[in-house]
């Protein structure tokens, strides 16, 4: 069997697999349509959150081909950060809707530069400085970085989950969580607003043509080291919003939240195709439909099994992700 011939059996194989996914989502959906309406918005609120996270991880890898491992950390000190800053004002889920409200949006504000400006920081004190080493250097530093944010949010904030006040409550409108429309609220302008900038502005042509030739972009004029620093703050930006929105949805976090969230947030640039934004952001939706129903319908305990089944899946039909490009070598 040639190549050929073995790719059609493969794209064959892999769209019988999808639609018998596809197949098996509509019996359970008109089975219980209520239930399957439920679970769609809690999976495409937590595939935004992701989402957020994943641009991060596919924006760098885009530029410099690295998997900073430190983003997830970044998260988590978004949430960290926006619970100090909940609770060190005194707002609680008793407090009138315009407090809670402007407390909110100050809160992403804040986070949202901070994590900015911590990301820029790791790229200038551990990344740059090896920027023409070894793979593997900056590799292992960006999780040496991944530790030291980790055990840097623990001293601070102690080895146990923190309660974060119920900002938003648990009700709902037309059958969706207030909460699943806050998120997307938010979420929404800053995936839109990114695509934006990197398609319509100078600066983000500036990224696209850097990600495609260091070398030809700076001889174009290009400030390359500005260009990445760029990078890093926009991934910086969106993980803090991320990790703010998570704590006001689970109302709870951790030192460790970026771990799982980080992992699920790269599985997704990965299954989309790591360097493409467009795929960082369906990964990530497809990631968060996976997690609900797999733990509505599957089991909670197995939801873990059925995503990175999946995902091997996909790449053994894909190898490049959904969106993802062959590159081609040339002599």
């Amino acid at each position: 069997m040639s190549a050929a011939q073995k790719q059609v059996v493969i794209d064959r194989t892999g769209q019988l697999f999808g639609c018998f996914v596809l197949l098996s989502l509509f019996i359970v959906a008109a089975k219980d349509p209520a239930t399957f309406v439920g679970q769609t918005t809690i999976g495409i609120t937590n595939g935004a959150l992701l989402a957020l996270i994943a641009l991060g991880y596919t924006m760098v890898y885009g530029i410099i081909e690295l998997i900073n491992f430190a983003h997830a950390d970044v998260f988590m000190m978004g949430s960290m950060l926006g619970m100090q800053l909940i609770v060190s004002m005194g707002v609680s889920a008793q407090s009138g809707v315009f407090a809670k409200g402007a407390i909110i949006v100050v809160g992403l504000v804040i986070c949202m530069v901070a994590c900015a400006l911590i990301n820029v920081a790791i790229e200038k004190i551990a990344y740059k400085p090896l920027r023409n080493a070894p793979p593997l250097a900056p590799l292992i530093t960006a999780i040496g970085m991944s530790f030291i944010l980790a055990n840097l949010a623990q001293k601070i904030w102690g080895p146990s989950q923190v309660s974060v006040p119920d900002l938003i409550g648990n009700g709902s409108i037309a059958g969706v969580r207030i909460k699943d429309i806050v998120v997307i609220m938010v979420t929404a302008p800053l995936l839109v607003g990114l695509t934006w900038f990197v398609t319509n502005t100078r600066q983000g042509k500036a990224m696209r043509a850097t990600a495609q030739d260091q070398g030809a972009a700076a001889i174009m004029g290009i400030d390359v080291n500005r260009t990445i620093s760029l990078t890093f703050l926009l991934g910086g930006l969106l993980a803090g919003a991320s990790g703010v929105l998570y704590a006001l949805v689970n109302t709870t976090t951790v030192w460790n939240a970026g771990f799982k969230n980080g992992l699920f947030a790269f599985t997704a640039a990965v299954l989309g195709g790591i360097g493409n934004l467009r795929g960082a952001v369906i990964g990530a939706l497809l990631i968060g439909l996976i997690q609900a129903y797999s733990a509505a319908y599957v089991g909670d305990r197995w939801t873990d099994v059925v995503i990175f089944s999946i995902l091997v899946m996909v790449l053994v039909f894909r190898p490049t992700g959904l969106l993802g490009e062959q590159e081609i070598t040339r002599a």
